[in-house]
């Protein structure tokens, strides 16, 4: 389990570079951050829970899986395209926003916008389904590299 969560942890610090150009950004175009900057914590571990529970998942069946590798970059391309980035989510009606919600990055987009931006709608319900979705992703990665881990060494 080293490896993956270590591939996890090592994006902490890009993250954090990229947050001390932001908050530079910030000042010198006079944007105050509000109260709201105080939950970005939560938002970071849900990002990083999503990741590692992708990464427990994606690591394990390359071992068993060789072409997974390949595959990887169209998935996260995939990935980019089905989560909030250059949209905001608020563009699907309430329905398919919900259901949206279980795309676990889409709540860590949806509160990192808030948080930072102030924009109008707080993430709420859809922030959840993220987290639940996330939890699930996480609990089934470690549940399936630990199954496949005493194979690896058979494997490899």
């Amino acid at each position: 389990l080293i490896v993956p969560v270590a591939a996890v942890v090592s994006g902490l610090v890009d993250f954090g570079i990229a947050m001390v150009v932001l908050f530079g950004m910030m000042a010198w175009y006079g944007i105050a951050p509000t109260w709201q900057v105080l939950t970005l914590p939560l938002f970071l571990a849900l990002a990083l829970i999503s990741a590692l529970g992708v990464g427990l998942w994606l690591s394990a069946m390359n071992v068993k899986y060789r072409d997974i590798r390949y595959i990887v970059p169209f998935l996260i391309q995939f990935w980019l395209f089905a989560t909030p980035i250059a949209y905001p989510s608020t563009l699907l009606t309430e329905p398919w926003r919900t259901l949206y919600g279980l795309n676990p990055m889409v709540g860590v987009v949806e509160g990192f916008r808030w948080a930072l931006l102030d924009t109008r709608t707080s993430p709420g319900a859809i922030t959840v389904f993220s987290a639940v979705a996330a939890i699930a992703l996480l609990v089934s990665g470690a549940y399936y590299f630990r199954r496949m881990e005493k194979t690896f060494a058979d494997v490899v």
